[in-house]
């Protein structure tokens, strides 16, 4: 019951715009399925739910999953707003963000396609990107220092 619940959740959000639980609620008891709104907020953090703007400027319940349209926009106004500094050493680069928005940042950068950048892996507060060679990190880390807004 459970997973089927869940799958009808993922169903709705992807399906509709819906911005609020109740609306959520409401749409699963029309569908037959006897919930109470602890059990599908329960769920949603379960699932990772989380809400997004939307292309109509309203906010909705979304997987976070979803195409993102305007990756680069995303990636520049996350990376200059949180970047501490960036650090090449060798074919790496230390990227030191605020805490706690590595992942954020590194998710908007993966979604760019980067000449020369092999990999990537955050943690909390800490970046390392992978260059195919040194000067690739040299030049990459160079590019990255310009987007950080007021160093």
């Amino acid at each position: 019951m459970k997973a089927s619940r869940q799958a009808k959740i993922l169903e709705f959000i992807q399906t509709y715009s819906i911005d609020t639980q109740d609306e959520l609620l409401r749409r699963l008891r029309e569908d037959g399925f006897e919930v109470t709104q602890a059990t599908v907020s329960r769920d949603m953090k379960e699932l990772r739910i989380i809400k997004t703007l939307s292309k109509d400027g309203k906010y909705r319940y979304s997987t976070g999953k979803e195409e993102v349209r305007d990756s680069p926009t995303k990636f520049y106004a996350l990376f200059s707003d949180s970047t501490i500094s960036v650090s090449p050493a060798g074919n790496l680069i230390a990227v030191k963000c605020f805490s706690g928005m590595a992942q954020a940042i590194c998710t908007a950068m993966d979604s760019i396609h980067w000449d020369g950048v092999v990999g990537t892996l955050a943690g909390d507060d800490t970046i390392f990107i992978l260059c195919k060679d040194e000067a690739c990190a040299v030049q990459f880390a160079d590019e990255l220092r310009s987007f950080i807004r007021g160093r």
